[in-house]
């Protein structure tokens, strides 16, 4: 695995450079930090983060397809090339990539009256590795700058989220990785990993509708037998991707992300290597209340605590979950923006015909060729299933969940209604 070449990372950066300078003569003033337990503008007033998560987009995971087997990236791409072959699957994920966020979905957002959207990322974007579509050199900032210009257009902010990191960080499904956090084994990695952040905050080091950086998303599965020793390097990764940031930029808020799934804060103890820094927390399927901990370790630092990610359950208890977000000064983004059928701000269905034959080669037997030519559906329904999923989780295709809309405190767009 390597990164792009240093040559193309330069030219990309000056560009942005160019186009920073102009951001940093007129709206520097739009530059986000954190001031003790808030995050506050340059005039001093607060910035409660309210917003929601672009997941599934640049991260495909196995659930949002209805897949149970086919739980991340590299096991949905095997699966779709086994399906319908290798070239239909480069032209299944590009269309995929700019179909499933597009302005329409950010102007959305925008209209809730929400302020952020944090953009979940896989590392492989900013590599020359088969990823999504494309072999050799990615397109994770064409996709990013996309995202940056929506969002500006709308007067929104943008967390980028750095969710499947080189080797993986969790060891679960979750950073599309091989079962085990290698990042926090290897040398080879963790520089990789510092070099990819390096190159994101030189780009956008001059860009204020950059909140932050996400350094890493639920790190470290609570399911792994020796997650208490993992633990134990944690604090010293992220202080790693955090001086490589600082050395091409020195605005921008990081957020550190505890054990655990977001969970367990315990591993850090030294709150004070940097002056702009905070927690990012991630909570889901416990009591609407229970969030003392989070709170505890935000009052102990004396640092702003953030809810990146929380959802999947019930109309009340997102009312429930929010207010007690919004009592203790913790921000949040709900997880994600859209999805199939239900538990999303925007839904959309399922092609008809998709769970018969596309789910169910997904999670059959495909363990040997004879099994994956035995269970294979048609090829030509398999291609208009995936050409129709594409069609069917554009904005076009979707609808508001009114009821999830208002739970959250936020409006429900006239046109949505």
């Amino acid at each position: 695995m390597r990164m792009l070449p240093s040559s193309r990372i330069v030219r990309a950066a000056a560009f942005a450079a160019v186009a920073g300078c102009v951001l940093a003569a007129s709206g520097a003033e739009g530059f986000l930090r954190v001031k003790g337990k808030d995050i506050v503008d340059a005039r001093g007033e607060k910035f409660f983060i309210r917003g929601t998560n672009l997941g599934h987009w640049l991260n495909p995971e196995g659930y949002m397809f209805g897949f149970k087997r086919c739980s991340s990236a590299h096991f949905m791409d095997e699966m779709f090339k086994q399906l319908v072959g290798p070239e239909e699957t480069a032209k299944f994920w590009r269309a995929f990539k700019d179909s499933y966020i597009t302005e329409a979905d950010i102007a959305f957002v925008a209209r809730t009256g929400s302020n952020t959207v944090r953009l979940p990322f896989h590392y492989k974007l900013f590599t020359d590795e088969d990823y999504l579509g494309l072999t050799g050199a990615q397109d994770g900032f064409k996709r990013i700058d996309d995202v940056v210009n929506w969002c500006r257009r709308h007067g929104l902010r943008v967390i980028l989220d750095m969710h499947d990191c080189p080797g993986g960080q969790t060891g679960d499904n979750i950073d599309d990785s091989h079962g085990y956090p290698w990042l926090f084994e290897s040398e080879g990695l963790q520089r990789q990993y510092c070099d990819i952040w390096r190159s994101i905050a030189r780009r956008y080091a001059n860009e204020p509708v950059v909140l932050g950086y996400d350094l890493m998303n639920e790190p470290i599965s609570s399911r792994l037998d020796d997650k208490d020793e993992i633990n134990k390097r944690l604090e010293q990764v992220q202080k790693r991707a955090v001086k490589a940031i600082r050395e091409v930029d020195r605005r921008h808020i990081v957020m550190l992300a505890g054990a655990q799934w977001n969970s367990n804060f315990q591993p850090f103890t030294d709150w004070k290597f940097d002056s702009n820094m905070m927690y990012t927390c991630h909570r889901y399927w416990t009591e609407p209340t229970k969030i003392d901990d989070f709170v505890a370790f935000r009052d102990k630092t004396g640092l702003a605590m953030f809810m990146g990610e929380t959802g999947h359950n019930s109309y009340d208890w997102y009312r429930t979950f929010t207010k007690t977000m919004e009592t203790n000064n913790i921000g949040w983004t709900y997880w994600p923006l859209k999805k199939q059928n239900d538990g999303a701000w925007l839904v959309f269905p399922l092609p008809k015909g998709w769970k018969e034959n596309i789910v169910k080669f997904a999670d059959g037997e495909r363990s040997t060729y004879a099994d994956i030519q035995k269970n294979r559906p048609d090829r030509a329904l398999a291609v208009r299933l995936m050409r129709e999923y594409v069609r069917s989780c554009k904005f076009a295709g979707c609808t508001a969940d009114a009821r999830y809309l208002e739970a959250l405190g936020l409006k429900v767009p006239a046109a949505e209604k």
